[in-house]
């Protein structure tokens, strides 16, 4: 596992070295571009059949990530591998002993997921997604689609299940002048590999990060168990918003974790929950703002 990123810092920075899944791709190629103008250490892309290929005359292009990863030391995937394909490519990423996948392909059926997570367990691989916008660290780098012009360097750390509400928020909070230590995006599928608790952990123990916003939606219970981890082991102050208010009961809003079912996921129990733990709640993304400052 490379120095740049470890278990217990699993943040990317700028000796991180990257490779891109389905770089070959539209989506794949542009946003290469952009992480790269952002200051990500790309190194290499995998496309089966197009190994042996160069990108903008400077990124070799690789048939599997193992090769990938043996020929340049990335310890880094970032994946804008078509649904068709992204299950085989998160297994190929897993078996070839990266640190850190960041999944942007959305819908992958739940199914296929549950599988990839018991191969997750069983691996060092961290998996941040699927359906994730990545994250960015401002003035460091971004792996994934976070605009860079929304953010500003600082020391609040964000995390969100919604993309929308995410770039919402740290718009907000950057044209108030409050900056951000980093803005991570984690899906907002029904299962995926990085949950609230996760980051909540890292933001805690990271010296560079004083202030923490989370931002949830209806559906799950991921609000619920980083409420009680921020009742049990947070010390840093935390604002949350949490959308769906007057969601209706078994209709999904938006994507596939969006939803309350049997009374469980509901709006009223997750922001009873987070109020119980001590966290501020912002009653909308602006709201947000005032409550930092």
């Amino acid at each position: 596992m490379s120095s740049a990123i470890n278990a217990m810092n699993w943040l990317p920075n700028r000796e991180t070295r990257i490779l891109v899944q389905g770089i070959t791709g539209r989506e794949g190629a542009y946003h290469t571009e952009q992480m790269i103008a952002s200051g990500a250490n790309i190194v290499a892309g995998v496309t089966p059949g197009k190994g042996g290929e160069w990108l903008f005359d400077r990124i070799p292009i690789f048939d599997s990530v193992r090769e990938a990863r043996h020929a340049t030391d990335a310890s880094v995937s970032v994946m804008f591998v078509p649904p068709r394909a992204a299950v085989d490519a998160l297994y190929e990423a897993i078996s070839a002993d990266l640190a850190l996948i960041v999944c942007i392909t959305e819908n992958i059926p739940i199914r296929d997921m549950m599988h990839v997570r018991r191969a997750l367990a069983a691996s060092q691989t961290r998996l941040l997604g699927p359906s994730s916008p990545g994250l960015i660290v401002p003035g460091q780098l971004k792996l994934g689609i976070i605009p860079t012009h929304i953010t500003l360097a600082g020391s609040v750390g964000m995390v969100s299940r919604s993309s929308t509400l995410l770039y919402e928020a740290t718009d907000a909070l950057t044209r108030s002048g409050i900056g951000q230590r980093a803005c991570i995006g984690l899906g907002g599928d029904t299962v995926s590999g990085t949950h609230f608790v996760d980051v909540l952990a890292f933001f805690e123990e990271d010296p560079h990060t004083d202030r923490i916003v989370l931002i949830g939606e209806i559906g799950g219970m991921g609000e619920q168990h980083a409420a009680r981890f921020i009742r049990e082991q947070m010390t840093k102050p935390i604002v949350a918003y949490v959308a769906g208010k007057t969601s209706p009961k078994n209709q999904r809003m938006g994507h596939a974790g969006a939803i309350i079912e049997d009374e469980i996921g509901g709006y009223d129990e997750k922001i009873e929950a987070l109020r119980q733990a001590g966290v501020r709640l912002a009653e909308s993304p602006d709201h947000i703002t005032a409550l930092l400052k």
